[in-house]
C-alpha cells in the first residue's frame, strides 16, 4: 500500500503491560470512530508494514493495542516511535462543511463579492493556520479556513462558497 493511499492515524508512543502490547497515540477529534479497526500500517524504513490488530482499546486520544505475532515486551519495544497509517478507505465519511484537506484540491473556490477565484491548487499547513491555496488572475490567493469565511461546502458541484476577509483579495491583487 502507497503512503498517499493513506493517512496519518498517530504513532507508538510505549510499550504497554509485559505480553507485547503498545500504547498509541491517536491524531483524531474523534477516535472511538476507529474502535472497529483490524489492522494498522506501521511506516518502518519508509514502507508501510501491517499489523493485525488482536485487542484494541481507546481511551481518549490513546489506545491500547495487542498486536498478532507481537507477544514480547522486546517486541514491543522495537515499534516504539513509528508513525502509524491508516487506508484512506477507513477515513470516516464528512458531513455539512466538514473536510479533510486531502480530499479537496480542485474543489472551485466562490467568493461571496469576487465571485468564481478559482481552484484550489493544495491546503497549506501553517502553525496557527490552515488556508486554500487559489490562483486568482495570476496571482496566489491565500485564504484561511475558518468557519466564518467557509459559508457552504458543496461536495457534488465540488465548490466552497466563501466571504473572504474584507480586503484580503484586493491585498493579494495589489501586490
Amino acid at each position: 500500500m502507497l503512503k498517499d493511499d493513506c493517512f496519518y492515524f498517530g504513532k507508538v508512543i510505549k510499550t504497554h503491560g509485559i505480553k507485547g502490547e503498545i500504547s498509541i497515540r491517536i491524531d483524531s477529534d474523534n477516535p472511538q470512530d476507529y474502535r472497529e479497526i483490524e489492522f494498522i500500517l506501521l511506516e518502518i524504513n519508509n514502507k508501510l508494514i501491517p499489523f493485525f490488530i488482536e485487542l484494541l482499546k481507546i481511551n481518549t486520544n490513546k489506545a491500547y493495542v495487542a498486536l498478532q505475532d507481537i507477544k514480547t515486551v522486546e517486541k514491543a519495544i522495537d515499534l516504539v516511535g513509528y508513525e502509524i497509517y491508516l487506508p484512506l478507505t477507513q477515513l470516516p465519511k464528512l458531513t455539512g462543511n466538514k473536510f479533510y484537506y486531502h480530499e479537496v484540491p480542485g474543489f472551485k473556490v466562490i467568493d461571496k463579492h469576487y465571485g468564481l477565484l478559482g481552484t484550489i491548487d493544495r491546503v497549506l499547513e501553517y502553525p496557527n493556520q490552515a488556508v486554500f491555496q487559489v490562483i486568482y488572475k495570476g496571482k496566489e490567493v491565500l485564504i484561511p479556513i475558518q468557519d466564518e469565511v467557509i459559508l457552504k461546502l458543496n461536495r457534488k458541484t465540488k465548490t466552497f462558497d466563501i466571504d473572504a476577509p474584507d480586503g484580503l483579495i484586493d491585498l493579494y491583487l495589489n501586490s
